[in-house]
Formats: structure tokens, sequence, C-alpha cells
């Protein structure tokens, strides 16, 4: 950790010709006002636009490209993402342009009225999307009138109304070392990360920073909501409330995912797809917050098969909470050691990964540790969470397509 709070963490992957740099920013969705909705996506954005040493979006994306290099980022609820992957001899241009773009951006404001428009034109695109609208949708069941329920891009209306102003006030509040932590996987040691980082960031100034947002999970009976919109097919969304990134029995519920929807031997693709034929794409996924979480079915299913489709997902969500068998409990733990395995191969990937742990959490569980975690669930844990977290008075569904007759709640019924 730098003096200013700054935390610097690596991982050297001595066989990789690669150097991948994150900066991961304790700013996103959740720490936004209602009427400021979209902020911290649309500075995202701005971010890209142009520095004093680099005026223009095409000059900071050429010093990258021009050696080969991918730069991006991200927004989400918890956090806002800057990430560089470039060979390792170029190490110090990606921690260059990173450093330029997060401490000297001109937030032009010719640039922001044209990135407005670009912004708004992707909510409209996410809008159309059924598959996007859906996941909003279930959002907002799972928490009405909080910011976990709100769109990460915010709407139409309040991305209309935000200005320079509100944009550089939001920076200074979330945008400060002790909120920021840099992550750096490849072939690259710590030491001469470190020596590199430091002159370029060591002046800038730490503040306080509000870490906690308002989450509630309490429910009390079903919620269904549907939306009509045109298209082939109808896209649904079931989901129940799950576990925060602190549970300790949140690896628990991501291998009873892993049971219920995680690849092509899942059970819901198994019945739903293979046996009954009713989606193309049928899978379940787990999210972590700080103080809440959840627990999601999607499928697109004919229109027509909407009431039948959630019917037999609601059967298997009920069989879950019945009998769980040693081979899928195996195939369970071996799929999911094995992706993590995969997926941390990349430097990009462990980079992101260790430092989300960091910044979210405090604590960094090395892969060795999750594997020895996961080894050790057994089937009554799973069982356990099963029976806790699939009653029908927390069941939510959300439905978007061409929906003639929408379902009654009473459908909801695990």
């Amino acid at each position: 950790m730098l003096d200013n709070g700054l935390k610097v963490i690596t991982s050297t992957m001595p066989h990789s010709r690669s150097v991948s740099i994150a900066f991961l920013v304790g700013a996103g969705s959740c720490y936004e006002s209602q009427q400021e909705a979209g902020v911290s996506h649309f500075t995202e954005h701005l971010f890209f636009k142009g520095t004093q040493r680099r005026p223009t979006a095409k000059e900071i994306s050429q010093d990258i490209e021009g050696v080969g290099g991918i730069i991006n980022a991200s927004t989400d609820k918890e956090a806002t993402i800057f990430w560089c992957k470039v060979a390792s001899s170029h190490f110090p241009i990606a921690l260059d342009v990173l450093s330029d773009l997060l401490l000297n951006s001109r937030f032009d404001s010719t640039d922001i009225e044209k990135e407005r428009q670009v912004v708004i034109e992707e909510i409209n695109m996410n809008l159309d999307l059924p598959q996007q609208r859906v996941g909003m949708l279930i959002d907002e069941l799972l928490w009405p009138e909080q910011p976990l329920g709100r769109e990460v891009a915010g709407t139409k209306k309040t991305v209309s109304g935000i200005n320079r102003g509100q944009m550089l006030s939001y920076i200074g509040r979330r945008y400060v070392p002790n909120n920021i932590v840099v992550s750096v996987a490849g072939d690259i040691q710590h030491e001469q990360a470190v020596a590199q980082i430091e002159p370029l960031l060591d002046k800038w100034s730490a503040k306080e920073v509000a870490t906690q947002y308002i989450a509630d999970d309490r429910q009390t009976q079903p919620r269904l909501r549907t939306e009509s919109k045109e298209g082939e097919q109808a896209h649904l969304c079931l989901a129940v409330h799950g576990f925060s990134r602190f549970h300790r029995q949140r690896f628990v519920l991501d291998l009873l995912n892993t049971v219920l929807g995680g690849g092509m031997s899942s059970r819901l693709f198994t019945e739903i797809r293979e046996h009954k034929g009713l989606a193309y794409d049928i899978h379940s996924y787990v999210e972590h917050f700080l103080d809440s979480g959840s627990f999601i079915v999607y499928a697109g299913v004919d229109p027509a098969k909407v009431e039948t489709a959630a019917e037999a997902i609601l059967g298997e969500l009920s069989k879950l909470k019945q009998e769980i068998s040693s081979g899928e409990l195996t195939r369970a733990k071996e799929l999911s050691k094995g992706r993590l395995q995969l997926r941390l191969e990349d430097s990009q990937n462990l980079a992101l990964w260790l430092g989300s742990q960091e910044l979210l959490i405090q604590h960094i569980l090395t892969l060795d540790e999750v594997i020895s975690i996961i080894d050790a669930i057994s089937i009554d844990e799973l069982e356990q969470v099963a029976e806790k977290l699939l009653a029908s008075e927390q069941l939510n569904l959300a439905i978007v397509g061409p929906i003639k007759n929408e379902p009654s709640v009473e459908l909801l019924k695990v």
C-alpha cells in the first residue's frame, strides 16, 4: 500500500508473455443518488475522451493499439474497472495511459454533450434487447426502490440531466487513492511494478469515502412483472435473494447454482432443453454484493409456452430441495474448479479476480484456498441452502415478450 492508501497487488506469471493492469475503483450505481443515476457509467465513458497530453480518444486508443494492446473499462453496481493488457515489454505504456486517464482527463463540455447521446443510444439498445430488459426487471423486483434495483446506465431522463459539475463532484467523492486497487498480473515482478506505479500515483490525495448503501432483502410474498414487447420469444427470469460476498455459505450457493444451471450437463439444460425442448438458452447464475445477492434462472421460450416453461423450472427448483446425488456434487465441484483454473490462466482474468477481492472484501483467497473450500462442501450443505432460499414467498418472476395472457402470481410455488 502506498502512503496515500492506494493498494497495489501483483501476481507473477513467469510463463506468460503478457501483463494486464487494472484500476478497480469503488464507484458504481449503488453509490449514486436517484437523481444522478447513471453518473458512474457516464463518467467512465468520459475518461476515454481526452487528457491534457492525449487530447482525443484516438490518441488514447492508438497509444495502446499501436503496441498491440487492448484497453477498456466497465461499470457495475459496486465497482468501475479500467484495464489494459499488453505484451510484458509494454507495461510502462499501459500504466502511463491508465494513470493519465484517471488523473488528467479533461471532461470537455463538448465531449460531454457528444457522449451523452452515445450513452442514451446505449440505453436505447439495452431497452430493445429483451435479454437485457428482463435482467433489469428482475433486479427491480428483487430490490424495489433501492440502489441494487436500478439499471447501471441510469435512465434517459437522468442521463439527460447530468452536467459536468455533477461528474466532477462524483469523481472527487469516489476517485480517491484509498478507494482504488491497482492489480497487475503477468510477466512482471512485484517490486518492478511498484517501482513504476509509485512515482505516477503517490501524489494523489486521499479522502474519506462512504462505503455503504441501502440493501433490503425482506420479502413476504412472490412478485411478478411482465412487459409486452414484440418478438419471436418471451424472455423470463425467475429469481430469489441469495448471499452477500461475506456470507459463509456463498460458495455453497455457487455450487448449488452449478448443479441447477451450470453447463450442458446441469439439471435445467438436461430437463428443460434436452428432454422437454422448451428453450434454446436456459441457464442459472448467482450474484454476490456487499450486503445482498441473487440466484437467477434465465430462459428464452415460445411466448405460448411461458407458463409451461415457468412451471417446469419451478419443478426443478422444487426437486433441488429434495435430493442432490453424489454424482451431481462431484460434477459440480470439478466443473467449478476446472472453469476457475482455466479462466485464471489469462493475465487479465487473474488481475481482475485478485483486484475485485481486494477492493470489495479486503481479503484475497488464493486459487488453492478456493479449491479447498469447494472440495469441503457436502450434499447436506447444498440441501440446507436450497431449503433456505427456495421458498414460495421469496420467488420473483419477470417476463419480457409478446405475452397475450399474463400468468398469475399464484403460479409461483415451490
